[in-house]
């Protein structure tokens, strides 16, 4: 981790007495799975690819990777965790769906 990252963007000061303060982790608390309200999205790619996409999760960095995990075992297809969301490939919604209903989440789908 840089020191921008563990000091808030703070690298040098040139006041002799300051000290740097850790405000504990900055990741954000997971809530758990019945308060979760997800969606789940598709996205045409060029090509006449599809691409599945898990929208509204909210929680930690580690939390999001291991439900994606999850989900591209389950669905046995690859994928990744961008910007808070859960990219699948092709078009999983219906797989996807159940696998978070089974797991207590608030899911619907999302678009047409």
């Amino acid at each position: 981790m840089s020191a921008k990252k563990r000091h808030g963007g703070i690298v040098y000061s040139t006041n002799p007495d300051f000290q740097f303060s850790d405000n504990g982790p900055s990741g954000q608390e997971t809530l758990s799975p019945g308060k979760q309200d997800l969606r789940v999205h598709l996205q045409s790619l060029k090509g006449n690819k599809k691409l599945s996409i898990v929208r509204g999760f909210s929680g930690s960095a580690e939390d999001i990777k291991i439900l994606g995990k999850k989900l591209k075992s389950a669905c046995g297809l690859g994928g990744s965790v961008k910007d808070d969301e859960i990219l699948i490939q092709g078009d999983q919604r219906d797989k996807i769906l159940k696998i978070l209903l089974d797991e207590g989440y608030k899911v619907k789908k999302a678009g047409g």
